[in-house]
């Protein structure tokens, strides 16, 4: 008898929409984990791998205005700075651990692929003691 009293209460209640909801969100759960556990055990095998201990080789065709060398003795280091007229490319860097003229004008013209003569023409020196 005390059927009757409740069914009334859990259809005012909408019975119909809250009972079957845990269910359905559990079916979701355990199906969305399946799937996950699939995808993620999958081995991925990659056409296009990176690698990383390669060194990209330049060959620059710009045309070089100036060349500031700046020899840091205390650091035993030098700074080049490059000027090209390049509108893309307008300032390079390079840094070589000599602090002796000839030995920066022969690495240098060994860089840039150019004779130590027209390094020689297009090279201005800072010595910073």
């Amino acid at each position: 008898m005390a059927a009757p009293r409740f069914l009334p209460l859990l259809h005012r209640l909408g019975w119909e929409f809250w009972v079957p909801l845990p269910v359905i969100a559990g079916l979701f759960w355990i199906m969305g984990n399946s799937i996950a556990v699939q995808v993620l055990s999958r081995p991925y095998q990659s056409v296009n791998k990176l690698q990383a201990d390669t060194q990209l080789d330049m060959k620059l065709s710009v045309t070089i205005l100036s060349m500031t060398a700046k020899i840091d003795r205390s650091r035993g280091s030098t700074t080049i700075a490059v000027k090209t007229s390049d509108s893309t490319l307008r300032k390079l860097e390079y840094e070589f651990s000599a602090t002796e003229v000839n030995q920066i004008e022969r690495a240098i013209a060994q860089e840039l692929e150019m004779s130590i003569t027209d390094v020689r023409k297009l090279v201005s020196y800072q010595i910073k003691e």
